[in-house]
């Protein structure tokens, strides 16, 4: 009985997505609850699992179509078994004869190669003279135009997959081959290309202009020396990690710090909200601290919750595995939700000073920056100069909600934490 493969709810918020790739093809086994396909909302990518054990019959949509959530996008034939481990047979090879012309390749202008389809697939043909190939290598490079026969297969038996057509299609040869026959055609400005933003850099840009336009935002700076966090680290970070099992990082020092301004200056940890016309102040009794992470599609901010209950350990072990996540597209949709603040560390690409925006509904934001050794006055010598590791800080704001008389404390209270790493301890 043929089942259908719908797409399952991805939260209130989520109404469509865009198709990234499917995980089986069409004539492919697959078990119940494996991954059929994965779509990518504008807040995380959706993994759609098979709701039957069985044979995929269709796919109705293809990589890059949008999907809204609900629709039927393939059906599943459940009635099939599973195809039992047969011994491999040798490949086919066809020979091209002596003396005798192979027809020239077709499908790519301007090409002046003349081999047999065993030549150009480097002899990885069926008994027929075609291409070794998946059904899903062949439909991706038929939809990305790219010379199937060219390519050498790294499955099994030199076989051809959608992997090795993805590869091709990113090297400037196969984009070479891809567009040669519009080339005679293109208009004078042949560099340039256009696609379709990703939902997620959508998403990013939507609420990136809606902090600008929502918000009265202003930016506040400061310097902070880094030496007392630095010796700390490199004094405790072996021992750290062997008890632990997680890394000493900066990070660490600079949550517990936040939560320490957060715990004296509680409206940086509040939210404006509209209610029945009316503008409310939401107050937040946990910290839960939605630190950046830069990821292939863009930038996202998983949330670490109650920050103020947890040791330097667990810290550092939630950032880890949230960023994990987020780097491999692995995030569930509750993981972005619900942050009261916002760190976010530029200054791992080298950035000096910024003004970051703020995350909507949050009322802040603290910007790190890169470490650089810098003459300053030398806190133990008064009146005296040395060379010390300084970060600027930044922390944005709505001053519809927080004066700048507190936006200003609020920053000196990191600066005096991660200056005094003591003071974070003894909860102070």
């Amino acid at each position: 009985m043929p089942v259908n493969i719908v797409i399952p709810q991805a939260g209130e918020s989520v109404a469509s997505g865009v198709v990234l790739k499917w995980t089986k093809a069409v004539g492919e086994f697959m078990k119940r609850d494996e991954t059929v396909l994965e779509v990518e909302t504008d807040k995380v990518t959706l993994e759609v699992p098979a709701p039957a054990a069985g044979i995929l019959l269709s796919q109705s949509v293809k990589p890059g179509d949008t999907v809204a959530i609900g629709s039927t996008v393939g059906v599943i034939d459940e009635k099939a078994k599973a195809p039992t481990a047969a011994p491999a047979k040798s490949d086919a090879k066809v020979e091209a004869k002596a003396g005798s012309p192979a027809p020239a390749a077709s499908g790519s202008a301007g090409s002046t190669a003349t081999l047999s389809a065993a030549d150009r697939s480097g002899g990885h043909t069926d008994g027929n003279g075609d291409v070794r190939a998946t059904p899903l290598a062949k439909k991706t490079a038929e939809q990305l135009r790219v010379n199937i026969s060219t390519l050498q297969g790294t499955g099994p038996g030199g076989k051809i997959r959608e992997a090795d057509v993805l590869g091709a299609s990113k090297s400037p040869a196969a984009g070479h081959a891809a567009n040669g026959a519009g080339a005679a055609s293109a208009p004078a400005s042949a560099g340039v290309s256009r696609e379709r933003m990703t939902p997620i850099r959508m998403r990013i840009a939507q609420r990136l202009v809606q902090a600008q336009h929502t918000a009265a935002m202003l930016t506040t700076f400061n310097e902070c020396d880094m030496t007392a966090v630095m010796e700390l680290r490199k004094h405790f970070k072996e021992d750290f990690e062997k008890k632990h099992g997680v890394g000493l990082g900066f990070m660490g020092f600079f949550v517990k710090a936040v939560v320490a301004g957060l715990k004296a200056f509680p409206l940086v940890n509040a939210s404006i909200i509209e209610e029945n016309g009316q503008m409310m102040v939401e107050k937040h009794d946990s910290c839960d601290i939605a630190v950046a992470v830069s990821t292939p599609k863009g930038l996202v901010v998983p949330v670490l919750r109650r920050c103020e209950a947890r040791s330097f350990a667990q810290i550092e072990s939630g950032i880890k595995d949230l960023a994990g996540r987020a780097r491999d597209g692995k995030l569930a949709l509750e993981d972005m939700q619900g942050g009261t603040f916002t760190i976010t560390n530029g200054g791992v690409f080298g950035s000096l000073m910024s003004t970051p925006i703020l995350n909507p509904p949050q009322s802040a934001i603290l910007g790190m920056h890169s470490i650089k050794s810098r003459p300053v006055e030398d806190p133990k010598n008064p009146g005296q100069i040395a060379l010390r590791p300084m970060m600027y800080l930044a922390v944005s704001y709505d001053h519809r909600l927080i004066d700048g008389s507190e936006a200003v404390q609020f920053l000196v209270k990191i600066k005096q934490g991660i200056e005094d790493p003591q003071r974070l301890m003894l909860d102070l």
